[in-house]
């Protein structure tokens, strides 16, 4: 063994390059080389002001020990081209930094951070076996003790239960549109014989989950998923993929393939569901909804909510017109009403009234704004936006066409009443541009619970409508959550309201 100038690291020679093992890697400048099998690599961006990080990397040496990688922004261009997960790398020169205290996905207290000096080369001539991946699993117990708490990301894997709420023998458990637009998947999965834990993907992960998932020639029963973070959502502890995590399914890799082996001498086990936690809806207090919008991982999702009514929040419109083919917002041209949707984008169309009502609600909580939707509006008053705009007119026909239509008493009506609430957390709420929460159904308060929960039944509408933008976003029933960010918006950059205006036809 040989030693740098400077005293900090031991080296081993190999040929008339100074090789260093990762167990060796320490702060400070190396000018020696390493050699590592690229495991995997992904961009860091920082949620809150949307700016990439870096990318990170996980890699593993010829002793099978793991060590995360860095590159900044300013760097990336130089080495992606040549980066491909599964070969096996030369490093020479790189900088050792201090490992980062949150979201970690190794043991190692030190960071590879490419270097100005650093060079990436394939390694050629490979005489000594590099390990194809390492995981770390942990207990169910592991992962309650380390809810919330944004440390180190874990391995899991277990027997899945439900996919969306359905059983894995149900078809299609995916249909083509979830495969198409994925954002958001709910799958019940089974530790080892232990307790059934919700894991939510998101975003490519659940992309690349519904290829595996309907790629594979028998239904897959065994999923694991890498550095997983434990939440605690409406409750219920959870595990939510991150932009690290990666999936595997039955034969992938060795653990799947020893849990499927296990799997299938206790058949007893695969029979076994934990009901509760099945069945359990996500809801959510409107604090803790605040408290999840806070929260740096989190996404656009839906959850169910239940509060009281309070009051009809005075001063917005409450109800807007929309193109009476895609629902999307219109504006008035010339001559005629233009659908604001580029794909939509008709002109002399008719105009609907949809409703768009700010509710002002609480719980034992917390107070919040509601802002109903669509068909949320119809099944909360009994009656459509369009229908209450007509009655108006009719009954003021000599009111102009400009005249703002006063709140109905249909909508009045339900101050004082408590009911279950869906809401969806939008992209605008994340963005701190608004508190206020979209409704996209009402849910009685004595429906019976189902085994499709919010996070499940409604994943189709999630991963629809976060493919889409402004008002080009739907919800299964149609309700227009664009709409409603287009109000938030104005309402966050105190733009004056726009008046309710009498439907025009373009004809």
């Amino acid at each position: 063994m040989a030693t740098k100038p400077n005293g900090k690291s031991p080296v081993s020679s190999a040929s008339d390059e100074k090789v260093m093992f990762f167990r060796d890697v320490s702060l400070g400048p190396h000018e020696t080389q390493l050699r590592f099998r690229l495991i995997h690599f992904w961009e860091a961006w920082n949620p809150i002001k949307k700016t990439l990080i870096g990318l990170e990397m996980l890699l593993i040496d010829e002793q099978g020990t793991v060590i995360q990688g860095f590159i900044s922004p300013s760097r990336i261009e130089k080495y992606l081209g040549k980066m491909e997960r599964g070969k096996v790398y030369k490093l020479d020169n790189f900088y050792g930094s201090s490992n980062k205290s949150v979201y970690r996905v190794s043991d190692h207290a030190v960071t590879v951070s490419f270097s100005w000096n650093s060079e990436l080369s394939d390694l050629q001539n490979i005489t000594t076996p590099f390990d194809e991946d390492r995981f770390r699993f942990h207990t169910y117990e592991v992962f309650e003790a380390n809810c919330d708490l944004k440390g180190d990301l874990y391995d899991v894997v277990g027997h899945m239960k439900l996919v969306n709420g359905h059983t894995l023998t149900e078809s299609p458990v995916l249909d083509e549109v979830q495969i198409a637009a994925a954002r958001h998947l709910l799958v019940h999965v089974q530790l080892h014989g232990g307790p059934v834990i919700k894991l939510y993907l998101w975003d490519q992960v659940a992309t690349e989950f519904c290829r595996k998932f309907k790629s594979c020639e028998t239904t897959p029963t065994v999923l694991l998923v890498t550095t997983v973070n434990t939440k605690r959502l409406g409750g219920t502890l959870a595990l939510t993929s991150m932009s690290s995590s990666r999936g595997f399914m039955d034969y992938d890799v060795q653990p799947t393939i020893d849990y499927f082996g296990w799997l299938s001498s206790n058949p007893a086990i695969a029979e076994q569901v934990d009901a509760e936690v099945v069945t359990k809806r996500e809801t959510m207090t409107i604090g803790e909804l605040f408290s999840y919008i806070k929260q740096e991982s989190a996404k656009e999702a839906f959850f169910e909510c239940t509060a009281t009514i309070d009051d009809v929040v005075h001063g917005y419109a409450w109800y807007y017109i929309s193109c009476s083919g895609c629902h999307s917002k219109v504006t008035k041209g010339p001559t005629s009403l233009i659908c604001t949707n580029n794909k939509c984008g008709k002109v002399n169309v008719d105009g609907v009234a949809q409703y768009m009502a700010r509710l002002s609600v609480y719980d034992n909580s917390e107070q919040a704004v509601f802002v109903l939707l669509g068909d949320a509006g119809h099944a909360l008053t009994g009656k459509h936006a369009s229908e209450l705009v007509s009655n108006y007119f009719e009954a003021n026909a000599n009111e102009g066409v400009d005249q703002e239509v006063p709140v109905p008493e249909a909508l009045i009506n339900t101050i004082g009443q408590s009911h279950k609430f869906c809401v969806k957390v939008t992209k605008h709420n994340l963005s701190g541009k608004t508190r206020a929460l979209t409704v996209t159904k009402i849910l009685p308060l004595d429906t019976p619970t189902e085994t499709v929960t919010s996070a499940g039944t409604n994943i189709s509408a999630t991963s629809n409508e976060t493919s889409q933008t402004g008002n080009d976003v739907c919800e299964s029933s149609k309700s227009r959550v664009g709409a409603a960010d287009a109000g938030s918006k104005r309402s966050g950059d105190n733009a004056k309201v726009e008046k309710a205006k009498r439907p025009k036809s373009g004809k």
